[in-house]
């Protein structure tokens, strides 16, 4: 099966345009719209196995767990980071959806 992804350099040069000043200005409340956003667009611009994925996810719904593992991460002096990792990668395949 053939995996390849076609996504361009236009679009990665103007996310790093925008999200950098984005987290600046939102004192980093706005990590999971970005992570949603560049998630869904690994997804919309990859054919993994010959198959395309669809993301599902929304900066919303991770919006609560990620309040909640990062005051974790903070309560723990950085010990739950691992956790914390695990659970975003987690949750975003969690919300990977095959539409083919």
């Amino acid at each position: 099966m053939e995996s390849k992804f076609s996504g361009g350099v236009l679009p990665i040069f103007l996310f790093c345009l925008w999200a950098p000043p984005l987290l600046a200005i939102t004192i980093g409340l706005a990590s999971p719209f970005i992570a949603c956003t560049a998630v869904r667009w690994v997804c919309n611009n990859s054919v993994i196995s010959g198959k395309k994925y669809a993301f599902k996810g929304t900066a919303t719904a991770l919006f609560g767990r990620w309040i909640l593992w990062f005051i974790l991460t903070i309560i723990t002096l950085g010990i739950y980071s691992f956790w914390y990792m695990r659970n975003m990668l987690r949750w975003f395949i969690e919300n990977l959806e095959v539409i083919n």
